[in-house]
């Protein structure tokens, strides 16, 4: 896959996918390009999907510095600038959402629409008990537990499905291949409890969706809720029904692209 050096010291991988407006996937905590399934195949019938590895994941660098919500969305402006793309809409998932968050405060102009799909603002005594312990794995290197523990963020009717040992099989390259980037994740949990822009998402001016799952146990819809209602305008969807999880774009990838499509074909010209 093609790679671009966008900072000094960092070189990030991406794919690029379809045609038509330009549409940024920012992935979550732990994830690179596999653990999108087919949702990027599904988006790009309609846009023009730009999809990468954050930081020290997959196949981009580490780089130097802290990993942080607001370097995060420093590293997703430059690729969009390396990249020659003054504008785009953005679809962030869980830590990818709240790189979304600060991506549209520091950098309006880079921002056509904000996609926030598992989100949260500021984390509550639930969500840091369940992040903590999503995280505590990789600090022990340990991923046979770590994978174990991911489970939480699929559906009941998911984790009782027979075929889930053949799903989790295919995405096992969209997770942690090595220590050092187990060690990255470590970082990205500790960006998840930190992240903090209650306060601030008044001044988001983007047109924005935020999309939850009722089944969803680590971005739970209260927090969703709470970050729809901070934001002018925007537009709160809660997902309901067998698959509503965490990981809906995965259970349920049509259900989100539809949802996705609808809300950029309703924003205005961009």
């Amino acid at each position: 896959m093609p790679t671009q050096a966008v900072r000094t010291g960092v070189t990030l991988n991406y794919e690029i996918s379809g045609s038509g407006d330009p549409l940024l996937l920012v992935m979550g905590t732990s994830g690179s390009l596999p653990l999108w399934g087919e949702l990027v195949a599904r988006l790009a019938e309609r846009h023009r999907v730009i999809a990468f590895d954050n930081r020290g994941l997959g196949g981009s660098d580490r780089g130097e510095g802290p990993i942080t919500v607001a370097s995060l969305a420093e590293d997703a402006a430059a690729l969009l600038e390396a990249l020659d793309i003054p504008r785009a809409d953005t679809l962030g998932w869980s830590l990818g959402s709240a790189v979304v968050q600060e991506l549209a405060l520091a950098r309006p102009d880079l921002v056509a629409s904000a996609g926030l799909y598992a989100t949260w603002a500021r984390a509550d005594g639930f969500q840091r008990s369940v992040l903590t312990a999503l995280r505590l794995p990789y600090v022990h290197r340990d991923m046979e537990s770590a994978l174990a523990a991911a489970g939480i963020a699929f559906s009941p009717q998911a984790l009782d499905d027979p075929n889930l040992p053949q799903l989790l099989e295919a995405l096992l390259p969209g997770f942690p291949q090595n220590e050092a980037q187990m060690q990255v994740t470590v970082e990205q949990w500790d960006a998840d409890l930190a992240h903090d822009t209650l306060d601030r998402l008044d001044a988001i001016t983007a047109p924005t969706l935020v999309v939850v799952g009722e089944q969803d146990l680590l971005t739970p819809p209260w927090q969703a809720k709470a970050v729809a209602d901070a934001i002018p305008g925007a537009e709160y969807q809660l997902v309901t029904g067998p698959g509503s999880s965490h990981c809906m774009h995965l259970e349920r990838p049509a259900d989100v692209a539809d949802r996705v499509d609808a809300f950029l074909a309703a924003v205005p010209a961009r």
